[in-house]
């Protein structure tokens, strides 16, 4: 504002200056500290956001997205051809047992049907690595699931390529000898003879520890030759495959030897957390879920009451993160999996 004088009278007269007052530095001062706490706020914002989203539970269907399932025709899968009660390939070329019925159980979870499955044969050393071999033993298939009684242990956790998921059955070590042989209580009652264990299996440590002589041979069905001609005095290996091969053959005889160590089968399921969590998840289901009425045949026998029968089966801690799934999993994508399940019972979708 300036002051001048009137040419007339003399009298001062105010008049408007058109310069506006240069803002002080307080003035800056708040306009900075207004921009600077605005940034923290959207930074705030941006890490919250950022943090649930990364952090929350996804849904099954974008477990599926994740895992590769989607739009995936078959669903490869590694057993054993040979093990009765556990999994045999019949002469008809069907497949049954216990890791047959895991096997179903996980892949309708999955979204596959049982004509959806392609079997594939796998030798005890090549589960890690989850190569099979086509039906003429000719080509290796890479599959996406490994159910092949598997033992998991800490060193094969660590190795390259597995991830196992929660254990599925237990069972133990025991022996298996022609039917007029002396008692075998423990496996040092068989210190110094011939045993025949499968190549690569836990069974296999135990037996060499006792002083036995281990051969390790790829096939139960080999060692079952092997004991027979006389070539070895045992076979030692997981109770439950040995109960399959006593029940198939009455003229065998099976000894319990008591020993401490449980083995729990698990799947391999590769390097892949979204169908680790998956296989879980349906494990977790058929296990705890009353609305889920699906189990293995009890008439396999003691595979079955390994898994079932004595309340163990699915290790409630090694799936208690992933629970949350089953509260957050689509509600329309559970009433397509109830009916899908009686859709198949009905059309007998189970051959």
């Amino acid at each position: 504002m300036s002051v001048q004088k009137d040419s007339g009278k003399g009298s001062p007269v105010a008049a408007e200056d058109d310069e506006k007052p240069t803002p002080g530095w307080g003035q800056w001062w708040m306009r900075f500290r207004f921009v600077i706490l605005a940034g923290l706020v959207v930074f705030a914002v941006v890490v919250t956001v950022s943090f649930v989203f990364l952090t929350r539970t996804p849904s099954v269907d974008e477990l599926r997205e994740q895992a590769g399932l989607n739009g995936k025709q078959t669903l490869k899968i590694g057993v054993k051809f040979d093990q009765p009660g556990v999994a045999e390939r019949q002469s008809d070329g069907t497949f049954s047992g216990f890791d047959i019925e895991i096997a179903y159980l996980v892949a309708e979870d999955l979204g596959f049907r049982r004509n959806e499955i392609e079997f594939y044969q796998i030798q005890s050393e090549d589960r890690e690595r989850m190569q099979a071999e086509t039906p003429d033993g000719a080509n290796v298939v890479i599959v996406d699931l490994v159910i092949a009684s598997f033992s998991i242990t800490d060193d094969r956790k660590e190795a390259p390529g597995v991830s196992f998921s929660a254990p599925y059955l237990y069972t133990e070590q025991s022996v298996l000898t022609l039917s007029d042989h002396a008692p075998v209580a423990t496996l040092e009652d068989l210190r110094g003879k011939n045993v025949c264990s499968l190549a690569t299996a836990t069974s296999a440590t135990a037996a060499a520890q006792a002083g036995n002589v281990v051969r390790s041979e790829l096939t139960i069905t080999r060692c079952v030759e092997l004991l027979r001609d006389g070539t070895v005095e045992a076979i030692s290996t997981d109770a439950t495959i040995l109960g399959g091969i006593k029940a198939k053959y009455p003229d065998l005889r099976h000894w319990d030897i008591g020993l401490t160590t449980t083995e729990a089968y698990g799947i391999n399921v590769g390097e892949n957390d979204a169908l680790l969590a998956l296989v879980d998840l349906s494990l977790w289901h058929s296990r705890e879920d009353p609305d889920d009425d699906r189990r293995p045949d009890p008439a396999l026998g003691r595979a079955a009451r390994h898994a079932l029968g004595r309340g163990r089966g699915v290790d409630r801690g090694a799936v208690r993160r992933r629970r949350a799934l089953h509260a957050r999993a689509d509600t329309a994508g559970h009433r397509d999996r109830g009916v899908r399940r009686r859709g198949d019972h009905a059309r007998g979708d189970h051959s």
